[in-house]
């Protein structure tokens, strides 16, 4: 769905009142998706064969700050322009969703790194601590001497469809474009941050990159 303004008649001389009124309303309603802009969009998530995997249905519309990796680039590419109301439904491939697998990121650790009063079972996630920040991992394999995890994203190359409806789009406030996220209540911090900052924040990021391959990490469970 397109932006239509209203067009004035040079001649016509300046629009009345009430018209000016509707055109700075349309004007903002236009508001176009660029950079340190906040947007909201409902979406539903699927696979090559059509199957939903993830859907904002029950949880609202995803809040995001376009430009800051908030998500994953080939959804935020396709949101670039866009405005309130536009829909739209966007294959995007893996390269540009979570990534190509890498099999250097499945490694063993040894079961001291795990917390002490946890049975590991293959299938549990954990937050790992690496070198280049935390990040999720998957244990695929677990013996006596050692676990294996994987610390690729569950999505990773995989191509995905999104099915995309922009309910909402604003100039980010200062302190959002400092922290690199939007402080929309629910999206992972509340407007003030914290004295601390956001360090605890995440976004939509993906999996945990090379650096994880290297060294032991420390892992907490996630439920």
């Amino acid at each position: 769905m397109g932006c239509l303004l209203p067009i004035k008649n040079r001649k016509q001389g300046p629009l009345p009142g009430r018209a000016c009124r509707l055109f700075l309303f349309m004007v903002e309603k236009c508001m176009l998706i660029a950079k340190d802009r906040v947007a909201s969009f409902d979406y539903t998530l699927s696979g090559t064969d059509k199957a939903v995997i993830d859907s904002s249905e029950h949880t609202g519309p995803l809040f995001y700050l376009h430009g800051h990796n908030n998500i994953i680039p080939g959804l935020e590419k396709a949101l670039e322009g866009k405005s309130e109301g536009d829909r739209f439904s966007v294959m995007i491939p893996a390269a540009d969703a979570y990534g190509e697998r890498d099999e250097n990121l499945v490694i063993s650790v040894s079961p001291d790194h795990f917390p002490g009063n946890i049975q590991v079972q293959t299938g549990m996630q954990f937050e790992a601590e690496t070198s280049g920040g935390s990040c999720m991992v998957t244990v695929t394999g677990v013996s006596e001497t050692e676990v294996m995890v994987d610390a690729n994203h569950p999505m990773a190359g995989l191509d995905l469809g999104f099915d995309v409806q922009v309910r909402s789009v604003r100039e980010a406030l200062p302190a959002e474009i400092e922290h690199g996220h939007p402080h929309e209540a629910g999206q992972g911090c509340d407007a003030a941050c914290g004295a601390e900052g956001c360090g605890a924040c995440t976004g939509c990021g993906g999996g945990c990159g090379e650096s994880t391959a290297s060294g032991q990490p420390g892992i907490d469970r996630q439920e």
